[in-house]
C-alpha cells in the first residue's frame, strides 16, 4: 500500500484554504499561476515513479524549455522594471539576487550532510518553492497589470523538477507523495506575499524588482540541462559503459530546447501580453 505524506497533505489543505481567500479578493491571475505550478509538480511526480530506466531525453527537453523561458522572462519583464524604478539600485538588486541565489544553493547543498526530519530532496525543493513564491507574490501583488506570461514561465520548471525528484525518492524507497509539500509551498508563499504593499520609493522598488530578477536568473541558469558525466542527466541514462556519445547528442537537444523556450516567451509576448 502506498504511503501518503501527512505533511504534503497538510500543505495542500493550507494551499486550498488560501486559494479560497485569493479568489475572494479577485486575485485570479496569481491563483492561476500558483495552481499551474502545483499541478505541474503533482502530476509529473507519478510519471517519475513509473519511469525507472528512461527519461534522460525528456528531462533535457523539460529543463531546457523551462530554463530558456525563465531566462527570457526575467530579462524581459523583471530587469526593465528594476532599471526603470532606479538604474543603479536596480542593478545592485540584480547582482544581489544572483549572488544570494548562488549562496542559497550552496547552503542547500549542505543539507545533504545533515540529519533532517524530512528527505533532503523534498526540503531543498520546498525551500526553493517557498522563496520563489514570496517573490512571485510580491511582484504580482504590486503589479496587478503584469501579464501571466512571466509567472507561468517562472513556474515552468516545476514539471521536470517533480519528475526528477520522484525518481530519486522512488529509488530510495520513499513516497513521492511528499512532493505535495514543495508543490503547495509556492502557492502558499505567493498568496501570503501578495498582501505586502511595497513603498513607492524608486530606489527601494528598484532593489526589490532587481533582486527578484537576479534570483530568477540564477534559478533559470541552475536548471540549464548539463549533459556531463556525473550530472543529473547522466544519472538518468540507462546505458552501460562509455556514455560520451549519447551525452554529446543530448547536448544538441539541450541547446535547441533552451532556445525554443526563449522563442515561446517571445511569441507569447507578441500575441498574448
Amino acid at each position: 500500500m502506498t504511503r501518503i505524506s501527512r505533511v504534503g497533505v497538510a500543505a495542500t489543505v493550507i494551499f486550498i484554504g488560501l486559494s479560497a481567500y485569493a479568489a475572494s479578493v479577485g486575485a485570479w491571475k496569481l491563483l492561476g499561476i500558483t495552481w499551474v505550478a502545483f499541478a505541474a509538480m503533482a502530476l509529473a511526480a507519478p510519471l517519475g515513479v513509473r519511469h525507472h530506466d528512461e527519461g534522460a531525453n525528456a528531462l533535457v527537453w523539460g529543463y531546457g524549455l523551462a530554463s530558456g523561458a525563465m531566462v527570457t522572462s526575467a530579462a524581459v519583464f523583471l530587469v526593465p522594471q528594476a532599471i526603470n524604478h532606479h538604474p543603479k539600485y536596480g542593478g545592485f538588486g540584480i547582482a544581489a539576487g544572483l549572488l544570494v541565489g548562488f549562496a542559497s544553493h550552496t547552503v542547500g547543498h549542505r543539507l545533504a550532510h545533515m540529519d533532517l526530519p524530512v528527505d533532503r530532496t523534498v526540503a531543498e525543493l520546498a525551500a526553493h518553492a517557498f522563496s520563489a513564491g514570496l517573490i512571485i507574490g510580491i511582484v504580482y501583488g504590486n503589479m496587478p497589470d503584469l501579464g501571466p506570461t512571466l509567472g507561468l514561465a517562472i513556474v515552468s520548471h516545476k514539471g521536470p523538477a517533480g519528475y526528477a525528484a520522484a525518481r530519486r525518492l522512488t529509488s530510495k524507497g520513499r513516497t513521492a507523495s511528499s512532493l505535495l509539500l514543495p508543490a503547495a509551498a509556492l502557492g502558499i508563499a505567493a498568496i501570503l506575499a501578495s498582501i505586502i504593499v511595497l513603498p513607492g520609493s524608486g530606489p527601494f522598488r528598484g532593489v526589490v524588482f532587481g533582486f527578484a530578477a537576479g534570483v530568477f536568473l540564477h534559478v533559470a541558469m541552475d536548471f540549464l540541462p548539463r549533459c556531463e558525466i556525473g550530472s543529473e542527466i547522466h544519472d538518468h541514462l540507462s546505458v552501460e559503459g562509455d556514455a560520451h556519445a549519447l551525452l554529446d547528442r543530448l547536448r544538441v537537444h539541450a541547446v535547441v530546447s533552451t532556445l525554443l523556450g526563449g522563442v515561446i516567451v517571445f511569441v507569447a509576448w507578441l500575441f498574448v501580453v
